[in-house]
């Protein structure tokens, strides 16, 4: 089959969704090269591309020679410990069990919320992103003691809230301004790396061109 036969990493990859973002900023992180194949439901080839890989169709799913892997927290640690440089998890077991259930906590509670974001009424719409921007504020003292989510060391906890914090404007969260600078302060060291720059789509780059007025303020 033509998938199987790819030189390098491929990466089937939602155009602007939250967890296909997370795992492009891992692979830049590690400077992994890698083919990105966009998938949307208006696309049945690629689509059905897909489906030969990863039996539930979903994004994102990364394909190296002939492993297929589609669960984003494997995806990470797999690339972490493929290419080890630089590390993104702790060396220590207690705090490599920490950062993994920072980032189960993540999906379960937060992607949750994002994803019903697309299939909601104005209404429904306004509690979710209260309820993200809550999250957020429960975080803050956290983002004003360390440098990074951690501690010192960018990791994947820090991989997987870029994406999120870096869609606050799109949605229209803003806070108070003591909070605001806090939680800019963290954000400015997770956008300016390099290697989310370069993770970034053309959809996700016009992410911070919004009006004000779906503003939910926090």
């Amino acid at each position: 089959m033509a998938i199987n036969r790819r030189s390098v990493m491929t990466l089937y990859s939602g155009r602007s969704d939250l967890i296909s973002h997370f795992v492009r900023i891992v692979l830049a992180e590690k400077g992994v090269p890698y083919d990105r194949v966009k998938i949307d439901s208006s696309q049945k080839s690629r689509y059905e591309e897909l489906l030969e890989l990863n039996p539930y169709g979903i994004v994102p799913t990364l394909l190296d020679r002939d492993l297929a892997l589609y669960e984003p927290g494997i995806i990470a640690e797999y690339l972490d410990e493929r290419f080890p440089h630089p590390p993104l998890m702790p060396v220590y077991p207690v705090a490599r069990a920490k950062a993994r259930i920072v980032m189960y906590r993540f999906e379960q509670d937060w992607v949750s919320l994002v994803k019903q974001l697309d299939s909601c009424n104005v209404n429904e719409r306004k509690i979710i992103l209260k309820e993200i921007a809550s999250y957020l504020i429960q975080l803050i003292p956290l983002f004003n003691s360390n440098r990074y989510f951690l501690g010192d060391e960018f990791s994947l906890v820090d991989c997987y809230m870029a994406p999120l914090l870096w869609r606050l404007p799109a949605w229209g969260i803003t806070f108070s301004p003591q909070d605001d600078k806090i939680i800019r302060k963290y954000c400015n060291r997770l956008f300016e790396r390099d290697s989310f720059q370069a993770s970034l789509t053309e959809t996700e780059l016009e992410m911070k061109r919004f009006t004000k007025d779906d503003e939910v303020t926090a």
